[in-house]
């Protein structure tokens, strides 16, 4: 089933070729909803060995065009880890003291140490996105960033880091919809942001550019994922099937002591 979902190839991609609507056959959350349960405790079981055994970090980056429900899906798909272990980051518009250095500065510092998850919220990904749409890099930057983030990713990875990449995959008619709920109904009046409705025009260009990313940034080692997203509980089902896969190849055991342990005998 994951398989195709999964990119892991140099090769061109189009978005248009992955339905948004799609949920792999199933016909309502209640079909999965077992699978789900089990799949969340499978998680929390494997994060306590990953704690324990400090041999892997796990990196999971969320990217997708506004409205697509990176905050949602790791409130529902990573809430119960343990905070001990766990760590949510959100990038936004870079500081000044980010800017002053280079592109992947400021993600690399906050990247998992071994024997914990942190998920991004966007990431590394917005300054060939957003600076490319915008003007504000040239093709040929592009190029190179793309290329530095490849050896950025290998790097991590051949240092014990596990990356997981997703991108949440909407329409933009369910995207225009969630805007306009958020302009409607006031307790998700916070969310909206004028800024949203803008970026709208440039959807073409985002898609254009997010299918460059997956040819360049696919890889073996480093695959992504596109989860159709506009049926919001077959997102958070995909994506946390995808993380457990990934997460059951590192084989995670406890440590061995080094002692044998005695009860302690009262009297």
């Amino acid at each position: 089933m994951l398989d195709a979902y999964r990119l892991d190839e140099k090769k061109k991609v189009l978005l248009k070729n992955f339905d948004p609507e799609d949920t792999a056959g199933f016909a309502s959350k209640d079909e999965v909803e077992e699978s789900f349960a089990k799949l969340k405790d499978e998680l929390v079981d494997i994060q306590e060995r990953l704690f324990a055994s400090k041999t892997n970090g796990v990196l999971i980056l969320f990217q997708g065009m506004d409205c697509s429900g990176k905050d949602g899906v790791v409130k529902k798909v990573l809430a119960g880890l343990n905070p001990q272990g766990f760590r949510a980051e959100s990038f936004k518009q870079p500081t000044g003291d980010e800017a002053a250095h280079d592109f992947l500065w400021r993600a690399h510092k906050v990247t998992p140490p071994k024997g914990y998850i942190v998920s991004f919220n966007r990431s590394y990904y917005e300054d060939v996105l957003i600076t490319r749409v915008h003007g504000r890099i040239d093709k040929e930057t592009a190029a190179t960033r793309l290329k530095q983030i490849q050896h950025f990713e290998k790097m991590l990875a051949d240092n014990g880091t596990t990356i997981i990449k997703i991108f949440l995959h909407i329409s933009p008619e369910f995207q225009l919809k969630k805007i306009n709920e958020r302009m409607e109904i006031p307790e998700k009046r916070w969310k909206f942001d004028p800024s949203d409705l803008r970026e709208r025009e440039f959807w073409d260009e985002y898609t254009k550019a997010y299918e460059a990313v997956f040819k360049a940034t696919g890889t073996k080692t480093n695959p992504w994922h596109i989860v159709p997203a506009n049926n919001r509980w077959f997102r958070d089902y995909l994506v946390l099937k995808i993380i457990v896969s990934a997460l059951n190849k590192l084989k995670l055991e406890y440590p061995q002591v080094e002692f044998e342990p005695h009860p302690r005998q009262e009297g």
